[in-house]
Order: structure tokens, then sequence, then C-alpha cells
């Protein structure tokens, strides 16, 4: 008679192995779930990078600055106090930056005879190319050049062109991610000239109206 212990001792110890290949495949399976579970979570649940630019400075006071003026001389946020102000952030290179740039000039002359200030503030930028750009557009409201970028990570701005709305007591009660429109931006000057808080959305809804920094 043959013997065949060793097939029986094969067999008793396959349906372990098996069990154990099973136990590892649904631990993967179940890593595999729940990862993806996440990132589904994620995805529905994330805002838009444009909606994050300067969000964490509405409802609360403008953080302070004092920066030089491309014409000469400083201008400084506080002593801007009384009176609305609108601050737009720019630069050169920003091609959504180029679209809005005639409508603030405009938007500035209708309202600097009425105690508005508008100003730019140039980041991430050369001086000589903001110069350029300043004069290209024709601008004549007050621009300010933020050469290390300290105030653009004050105000939480993480690309470009975004825009804030200060009331006279120096909140900033609303703010506009992408390149405005001078029918908003001159609606919203209008609300902050009568006293009232601008309302509305908070960012432009094409993407190629916003320059995500890098």
């Amino acid at each position: 008679m043959p013997d065949i212990s060793h097939l029986c001792s094969a067999w008793s110890g396959s349906p372990v192995r098996l069990s154990r290949k099973i136990a590892g495949l649904a631990v993967f399976a179940l890593a595999v779930t729940g990862f993806m579970a996440m990132m589904a979570w994620a995805l529905l649940n994330q805002s838009p990078v444009t909606g994050k630019s300067g969000s964490t400075r509405l409802d609360k006071p403008a953080p302070e600055f004092t920066l030089p003026l491309f014409e000469g001389g400083e201008l400084t946020l506080s002593e801007q106090s009384g009176r609305p102000v609108v601050i737009n952030f720019w630069a050169s290179w920003c091609a959504p930056c180029r679209v809005e740039a005639r409508g603030l000039e405009e938007a500035w002359r209708s309202y600097r005879d009425r105690n508005v200030l508008l100003v730019g503030i140039q980041t991430q930028d050369t001086e000589a190319d903001g110069r350029a750009y300043l004069n290209e557009f024709g601008v004549t409201y007050p621009n300010v050049i933020d050469g290390d970028g300290k105030v653009s990570v004050d105000y939480g701005v993480i690309g470009l062109p975004v825009t804030f709305f200060v009331d006279r007591d120096g909140i900033v009660v609303h703010r506009w991610v992408g390149a405005i429109d001078e029918v908003r931006l001159t609606g919203w000057i209008d609300e902050m000239v009568s006293g009232a808080t601008p309302g509305g959305e908070a960012e432009g809804k094409n993407p190629e109206g916003f320059f995500e920094f890098k």
C-alpha cells in the first residue's frame, strides 16, 4: 500500500493557507474601499481654490500696511479710515488682471471725488514691469509695491486678481476673486458709499478669470 501521509499533510495545511489568503485579500479590499471613500468625500466637500483666496479676511479689520507708491512716497491704509477703500491685488503677467484694468480705472475716475479710494497692490512682479503695465492702461489711481509679498500673505491672497472692499470702519465687508467687471465693481462701491454692506457672489465662474499661484 503506497504511503500517502505526505498528501494528507499537504491537504490538511491547504485550508489554513487559503484562509490566510482570503483574510489578506479582505483586508486589502477594505483598505482600498476606505481610501476611495475618503477621496470621494474630499472631492465632494472641497472648496474651489479661487473661493479660498482672501476668504479668511472677511468681516475682519483689513490688515494694516505701509507700502511705497509707484509715483513716490508711501501709502498707509490706516490713514484712509473714514472712507470706503477698494484694494485690488494684481501683477503685470496676470492675464485676468489685464482684463479688468480699464474698468478699475473708469471706476476710479467716477468715484475719486466721492471720497472713495481705489488702490492697487502689485505683487510677485518687478517694479519695471509694473510701471509699464500702469502706463499701458493709463492707470491714475494710487498703486503700491508689495515687494516681499508680505501684504499678500496677510490678506490670504493665493492667486490673482483679488479685490477687497473695505468700509469706512476699516472692515473687509466683501471681496471678489477673479477679474471683476465694471458693473459689479461700481454697484458694490455704491452700496459702500450709501453705508450698506455689499452682497452677492464672491468669485468669478470663469476659471480663466483667476490665476492661481504655483
